[in-house]
């Protein structure tokens, strides 16, 4: 997985010349690791909201989660169309444990570091990140979350 993240991030770099500067205020797509349906907003030219919902199941339990963010967006000298950015927000987390058929709400807080590129003349949006989490619900998920972030898909308006 980590391969994959740095061969798709060199790839962002090195189209970078094909790209203009975030010329796009909303985008809407997914985001892969986890799946998820992803909202962006710019609120002001450098700063964008972004909302995520994700579904996952795996054979002990299910869920979903709700995810708020505010980033904020730099432009990266030279590599024009191409910003970093960096933030945070919050989540909830609802767990279904198929063992004790029960249902477990967990709060969290976020961070996020990642890239941004929006390509010249298409409405396509992509980003990597890298989005540790806290989880603050019960004492069975009160843990650091290292593993979320991924690649998001985006059509921009």
């Amino acid at each position: 997985m980590k391969k994959q993240f740095t061969i798709l991030g060199l790839l962002l770099l090195f189209t970078a010349t094909t790209v203009q500067s975030q010329d796009y205020t909303t985008a809407v797509g997914v985001k892969f690791y986890p799946g998820a349906f992803s909202f962006k907003h710019f609120v002001t030219s450098n700063a964008a909201i972004e909302g995520l919902v994700s579904f996952w199941g795996i054979k002990e339990s299910n869920g979903s989660r709700i995810t708020g963010l505010y980033e904020v967006h730099n432009s990266i000298s030279g590599a024009e169309g191409l910003s970093w950015y960096y933030g945070g927000g919050a989540h909830f987390s609802i767990y279904a444990e198929s063992k004790t058929n029960s249902s477990r709400l967990s709060p969290g807080i976020d961070g996020v570091i990642g890239l941004d590129i929006k390509f010249r003349n298409a409405p396509i949006n992509i980003s990597l990140d890298w989005q540790p989490s806290v989880e603050l619900g019960n004492y069975e998920y009160n843990r650091f979350i290292s593993g979320w972030g991924g690649l998001a898909l985006r059509y921009t308006f």
